[in-house]
């Protein structure tokens, strides 16, 4: 083992560009063009992150958006290949309603939403987009929904208490 190398194995990370912007500054002499890409980030098994850059061209963008995606990665409970319960995710003017699936359903959901949630390792999963579509808010209502996702064991243990007891 070499000095200062963890005694973890290689996670492999997944990453997924949701949306490219172009943008454009009026100057003096015409228009500047730049680039905006949401990139999300995932290693299929419960952790997933996403994360916005910014540069004057597209692959930079990419490349921006990726590390901090890397850098913003949250764990979520799952439940086998689907979400433990159903949850609201709010981002401004944008909701997203993640619900548990049957196992073999499949993701039903947009692009904004199946990029998260696949990055994250779900198999199984109903969604809706409720109010504004901008990939922005969707991708943050998303991450806000499975960011409210826990198991019963866990929440039983948060509380001190056996799970059998959250079942009355």
């Amino acid at each position: 083992m070499a000095y200062g190398s963890r005694d973890t194995e290689e996670v492999v990370l997944v990453d997924k560009v949701v949306h490219v912007n172009r943008v454009a500054k009026v100057v003096k002499g015409g228009r500047r063009f730049s680039f905006s890409a949401i990139v999300v980030v995932g290693d299929g098994k419960g952790r997933v992150g996403f994360g916005l850059g910014k540069a004057l061209e597209v692959p930079e963008a990419i490349r921006k958006g990726t590390e901090r995606a890397k850098k913003a990665l949250i764990s979520v409970d799952l439940a086998g290949t689907t979400v433990p319960h159903q949850a609201i995710g709010n981002c401004g003017s944008g909701q997203v309603l993640l619900k548990p699936a049957a196992k073999g359903t499949g993701v039903i959901a947009g692009g904004s939403v199946r990029a998260v949630v696949e990055a994250a390792g779900v198999k199984d999963l109903l969604t809706k987009v409720i109010g504004s579509n901008n990939p922005h808010n969707v991708v943050r209502a998303t991450m806000d929904a499975l960011r409210q996702m826990k198991l019963a064991r866990t929440v039983a243990k948060e509380r001190g208490i056996s799970p059998e007891r959250l079942r009355v």
